[in-house]
């Protein structure tokens, strides 16, 4: 039975994070997890070198937005299950078209090179993505029987993402490179039906893990993208439960292209009997609300192997405090959402 307000992380927890600015093995020679890669970096420089087999998890998840529709692409190989999958979802409305899968027992699969600098590619019957690194940016790619899609996602020299090793112990831990701000251009059809992506008003976000996971995971993460009440640009980071207990967030705000790291565990606050009733998200110099206008979950059940991922879109808006200076925003269009796993 679930408590009807679900309070999560201990916000006011101020984190002595170091920030990383030299390439670093994510692993030790052993396997195990290499101290020194524990902390964040403005731009990708661990190289996440993962052996043997068994809990290691890989994946890569791209989110553009536009202003009529959501595409979205994903690859993920754990050793055991490997899942591939493209969606489009019209924002009028919300309907949703998910095609893709699993397949179980699927062989060494990608995502095997420790720079991610190679291109990424993953079949299920008739579902193909394949995300290929161009120069900063990414060529995404999917084919499948009611959606293809061919964007490029564009990012300045020195684009800043920020990457952050998580250590639940020497051989449980994950590193995560989120990123977002991203402009991206290009077509996606569906049935038939071609939609643009244009860059002036189209954004994409990224989602980048390679680590060793404890059996079961719990874990929530809101992104948005829009601009400071002072028209500025912005992108907004917030990450909470999985991180709990670690030295480690992944909280942080962009502010015309400069990421300003929010050192504290933040503490979620919603309704899991109401998705669509707001969000609070707070903590020393933060307050946020995220008010949702959409709900929808993916659930995967088979007994030993569990995942159920509630998410609603909507607006954020609030106000947070970077280097002494109050940030505040209002109406910018993300995600939320609260993801259970057992793996």
């Amino acid at each position: 039975m679930r408590l009807p307000l679900r309070p999560v992380a201990p916000g006011g927890q101020r984190l002595a994070e170091r920030e990383i600015v030299n390439t670093v093995d994510l692993c030790l020679p052993s396997g195990i997890l290499n101290p020194e890669s524990v902390g964040w970096t403005r731009h990708a420089l661990h190289r996440t070198w993962l052996p043997g087999w068994g809990r290691n998890k890989r994946f890569e998840y791209w989110a553009v937005t536009t202003p009529d529709a959501i595409v979205t692409m994903n690859i993920s190989h754990h050793d055991y299950r490997a899942n591939v999958s493209v969606g489009f979802t019209e924002r009028d409305g919300y309907r949703e078209i998910r095609q893709g899968g699993n397949t179980w027992l699927p062989g060494p699969g990608g995502m095997r090179d420790p720079f991610n600098h190679g291109p990424m590619e993953a079949r299920r019957k008739d579902v193909l993505v394949r995300l290929t690194p161009r120069g900063t940016g990414m060529h995404l790619y999917a084919e499948s029987p009611r959606i293809q899609a061919d964007i490029r996602v564009l990012a300045h020299p020195g684009h800043e993402s920020m990457g952050v090793v998580v250590p639940w112990s020497p051989r449980r831990f994950q590193y995560t490179k989120k990123d977002n701000c991203l402009s991206a251009e290009g077509i996606v059809v569906v049935d038939g039906v071609t939609h643009p992506v244009e860059a002036l008003s189209s954004s994409a976000v990224h989602d980048r893990g390679r680590g060793r996971w404890p059996y079961f995971t719990f874990w929530n993460w809101g992104a948005g993208v829009g601009r400071t009440s002072d028209g500025r640009d912005l992108g907004i980071q917030l990450g909470g439960k999985w991180t709990d207990g670690t030295p480690s967030s992944e909280n942080w705000v962009r502010i015309d292209g400069r990421l300003h790291k929010i050192e504290n565990h933040l503490d979620w606050r919603y309704d899991p009997t109401n998705w669509t009733a707001p969000w609070t998200i707070t903590g020393p110099d933060v307050e946020i609300v995220f008010t949702p206008e959409h709900h929808t979950q993916h659930l995967f059940d088979r007994w030993l192997v569990y995942s159920r991922g509630d998410t609603c879109f909507g607006r954020y808006d609030g106000r947070v405090v970077v280097a002494g200076t109050e940030v505040t925003f209002s109406g910018v269009f993300g995600h939320v959402e609260e993801v259970e796993r057992r793996w």
